[in-house]
C-alpha cells in the first residue's frame, strides 16, 4: 500500500514524490534516511541539490502522518 502523496506547489517534484510514495511506509522512512545521508536514490537523479531537499521535506511531512508506525 502507498503513502499518501498531498500537491506540490513545483511540479517538477510532484513524480518522484510519486514514485517514492508508492513504494510504501516502510521504504519511504529507508528512503528518507538515505537522502538524509546525501545518498541519490534512482527516483531523484536528475534533481538539484534544493529540489532533493524540498522532496525529503515533503517526505518528512507526509510520513509525520504516520507517526512511529506503518499501517500493513
Amino acid at each position: 500500500m502507498g503513502v499518501g502523496v498531498r500537491r506540490l506547489d513545483d511540479s517538477s517534484l510532484e513524480a518522484p514524490l510519486e514514485a517514492l510514495c508508492a513504494k510504501g511506509c516502510r521504504q519511504v522512512r529507508r528512503d528518507i534516511a538515505a537522502l538524509e545521508s546525501g545518498a541519490e536514490l534512482p527516483e531523484t537523479q536528475g534533481l538539484s541539490a534544493d529540489e532533493r531537499a524540498r522532496l525529503l521535506t515533503e517526505l518528512k511531512q507526509i510520513m509525520a502522518v504516520y507517526g512511529d508506525s506503518c499501517r500493513l
